[in-house]
């Protein structure tokens, strides 16, 4: 691979505007770049720029996003076509496209890459965070293979609409700046309009990028990926010496912990789960066939190309592991010189990983069912420990046999937690009614002993219990208006709804509801 890579053909079919920037330049502009990655060695990434487009439009821009990183939100938006169509290029960006490899549904690839991605910069937010400002859609590069490097409307809405949602949810993820249509077609199964979305990110370093060196054997460039990774996302690894990749092994495993058992708490189903899709800096990344889980069942699966269930919802804990794993043994050289020691360490990282994840999930799933701790210490700790777990199954045993939708159902029993009166509606969402009185009993016995008010505790519910996510057929919906007909505005509605999602809106009730038998969307796609 050579970092400069020669240009694809470009469609020069409209007024373009380009501004080539040399490296150092400091003219002012609307975003203050810091590129810490385009100064790695040769061999992390290609340069190349992002290919005009005929006739770009911004769809929609991020002015909140925009304001919170210090960007000039004003400049940007007046002249979002083109910059966020990549027809512009602002003073200080250093367009790259970042090398890495990856499993893919367990096959490694030893070359993968950005193939339809383009890194513009970095931006230093006013608290010290470091943010990636990437193009996604935005043409050719060295690792598109025999792709186009375009994206379709669909997939860019999706990932606009579902992104935002992760982030309001408060759980970790990429963040969408903008959206842009190109103006030209791209070709998939059928002719559909082009269109990018400009994603921020922590960082857009994978288990794969580790992958892509240790494939060929470089354990100097693992050496200096490890200590780039540290000095972004876990600086107060950086006195560790040497032990400090294998507390960055043990920093990132823990992340992943977090962020999963989140999934599960709001039904989410990744639907690739790639090495090259977990990033290290713990964030939700690449939102290609994901999907919220309806009615629920761990065997939920969208994604198209997903035949066997790889990454089911209930499967997603353990495909953490495995891809931990996986970065794990990148890790080895620099974790000790002696290999059987080295990997002893490894397996031990890994071995932690699972316990972490029971620890978080045992958080989550309490609070949203409104579980005291347990706290007593001892055999009555204990004892409530495992009178709880059995609560636990209870509950989503009952959703499964009952085929109760997810998200609703524990919005209702949030509800019933204030008003016995709601007990009602928790039982209708059940196949059979009659069957949540036992439960609701005995759940009740439980929560009554954490001294709080029904008040506070439903309270509490609903702050983790959200009464709107992004439903499948409802962005199915959305797409479809905006790819036929050319209208946004339903677009608009979900993306102005699911900003607030732990909210009851009744000018968005629509947007809560479960889909109708024959509503259902059961598949998505990736969009490649």
């Amino acid at each position: 691979m050579t970092e400069t890579a020669s240009r694809p053909e470009r469609i020069e079919t409209g007024p373009i505007e380009r501004r080539r920037i040399e490296a150092g330049r400091t003219e002012a502009g609307p975003i203050a770049f810091d590129n810490s990655y385009a100064r790695l060695p040769q061999g992390f990434f290609a340069r190349v720029e992002p290919t005009p487009v005929a006739a770009p439009r911004l769809v929609t821009f991020n002015r909140a996003l925009a304001e919170e990183m210090g960007l000039d939100a004003d400049a940007l938006e007046a002249d979002g076509a083109a910059i966020f169509s990549g027809n512009r290029l602002l003073p200080g960006s250093e367009p790259i496209a970042m090398a890495y490899a990856g499993h893919q549904f367990g096959q490694f690839v030893p070359q993968l890459g950005d193939g339809r991605a383009i890194l513009l910069g970095e931006v230093v937010r006013p608290d010290g965070g470091r943010r990636d400002i990437q193009l996604k859609g935005s043409g050719q590069t060295p690792f598109s293979r025999r792709g186009d490097g375009r994206a379709a409307l669909g997939p860019v809405l999706r990932e606009y609409l579902v992104s935002e949602a992760m982030a309001a949810l408060g759980i970790p993820t990429t963040r969408a700046l903008a959206a842009v249509t190109t103006g030209q077609p791209v070709y998939r199964e059928r002719v559909l309009p082009g269109a990018i979305v400009t994603r921020v990110a922590a960082s857009h370093i994978r288990v794969g990028t580790f992958q892509f060196f240790a494939a060929r054997g470089d354990n100097d460039r693992i050496r200096i990926l490890a200590d780039h990774v540290i000095d972004r996302h876990y600086p107060e690894l950086a006195g560790a010496g040497d032990d400090r990749y294998l507390q960055l092994l043990d920093a990132v495993a823990g992340r992943q912990a977090a962020l999963i058992a989140r999934w599960l708490g709001v039904g989410f189903i990744h639907g690739v789960m790639n090495t090259d899709n977990m990033a290290v800096s713990g964030e939700t990344i690449d939102f290609g066939p994901c999907a919220f889980m309806d009615a629920y069942d761990p065997r939920t699966v969208f994604s198209s190309i997903d035949q066997t269930g790889r990454y089911a919802y209930g499967n997603q804990p353990m495909i953490g592991q495995w891809n931990l794993a996986r970065l794990a043994e990148t890790l080895l050289p620099l974790l000790h010189e002696t290999p059987g020691e080295a990997v002893d360490r490894a397996n031990d990282a890994i071995g932690r990983y699972m316990e972490r994840f029971q620890q978080e999930w045992d958080g989550v799933i309490r609070a949203k069912l409104g579980l005291p701790g347990v706290s007593d210490g001892g055999r009555a700790g204990e004892e409530r420990g495992d009178e709880d777990t059995d609560l636990i199954r209870a509950f989503l045993a009952l959703l499964l046999e009952q085929k109760a939708d997810f998200t609703l159902a524990f919005r209702r029993l949030s509800d019933a937690a204030e008003d016995a009166a709601a007990d009602a509606a928790f039982a209708a969402l059940l196949a059979d009614h009659s069957a949540a009185a036992p439960f609701l009993a005995r759940w009740r016995a439980r929560t009554a002993q954490d001294g709080r008010s029904a008040a506070q505790r439903a309270a509490a519910m609903r702050a983790v219990n959200p009464a709107l996510i992004p439903r499948n057929h409802r962005i199915e919906a959305a797409i479809a208006a905006a790819v036929e007909e050319q209208d946004f505005s339903l677009f608009e509605a979900m993306n102005t709804a699911l900003a607030r999602p732990y909210d009851d809106q009744p000018g968005f009730a629509a947007f809560a509801e479960p889909p109708k038998p024959g509503e259902e969307v059961l598949q998505t796609f990736c969009g490649t």
